[in-house]
């Protein structure tokens, strides 16, 4: 009978130590979840303030690399203007060109007295000027002379130039106006020219009729 007692008690004390074991890795087990859970909320800490992200797509991007600027043709420029004060002289004779009138027109050989007869009654609509007031002679000619290849290669026909009346020259002579008059007989764009109507310029301008021209793009 003492044998089997002591048996009991010996297996009542092993179950005893299997359910604290069986605790014990419980509570390990619970501890090492929360440990894990609160690892994974620290990860997450970020997207769980903002919300979900997405990553911006290729397309999106800005590419932030400026273009260098094309190079100025400097020597082009340099060379058209050699040519324009080439082109157009200060000694050039223009008397025997102009049409004997009250308003010294002209008009390039083969071209009829119609054609400043229509420029005379404004049948001609003017579309661009330049005005010549305040420059001095090599500026005039060198404006003049860019205006004229300007509106001829972008397709203008009918262009007023004005030169003003010389009241403010010494004499109140028209120094200018003759001058205007001899460099446009020199460019091969020019067709015609008469002196405006009073109500555009009268003796102080010109209109000019100029070669049919491509237009071009700049």
């Amino acid at each position: 009978m003492i044998h089997a007692h002591r048996s009991l008690q010996d297996l009542a004390g092993i179950s005893r130590q299997l359910k604290l074991a069986r605790e014990h890795a419980e509570a390990r087990a619970l501890a090492q979840a929360q440990a894990r859970a609160a690892k994974e909320r620290e990860r997450n800490l970020f997207v769980l303030s903002v919300g979900k992200v997405e990553q911006l797509r290729a397309r999106n991007a800005v590419s932030f690399q400026v273009p260098p600027p094309a190079p100025l043709p400097l020597q082009l420029v340099l060379d058209e203007q050699n040519v324009l004060r080439e082109a157009m002289s200060d000694e050039f004779d223009v008397s025997t060109l102009l049409d004997v009138d009250d308003q010294l027109s002209f008009r390039r050989p083969g071209i009829g007295l119609e054609v400043t007869r229509k420029l005379r009654g404004g049948q001609w609509s003017i579309q661009r000027q330049l005005d010549l007031h305040g420059l001095r002679s090599d500026e005039a000619r060198e404006a003049l002379g860019q205006f004229i290849r300007l509106s001829h290669r972008t397709g203008i026909r009918c262009v007023r130039i004005v030169h003003g009346k010389g009241l403010g020259s010494p004499g109140r002579m028209p120094v200018l106006k003759s001058k205007v008059q001899r460099w446009l007989v020199q460019k091969k764009e020019v067709l015609a020219f008469v002196q405006a109507r009073p109500a555009e310029g009268g003796a102080g301008a010109l209109v000019v009729l100029l070669q049919p021209g491509k237009r071009q793009l700049f």
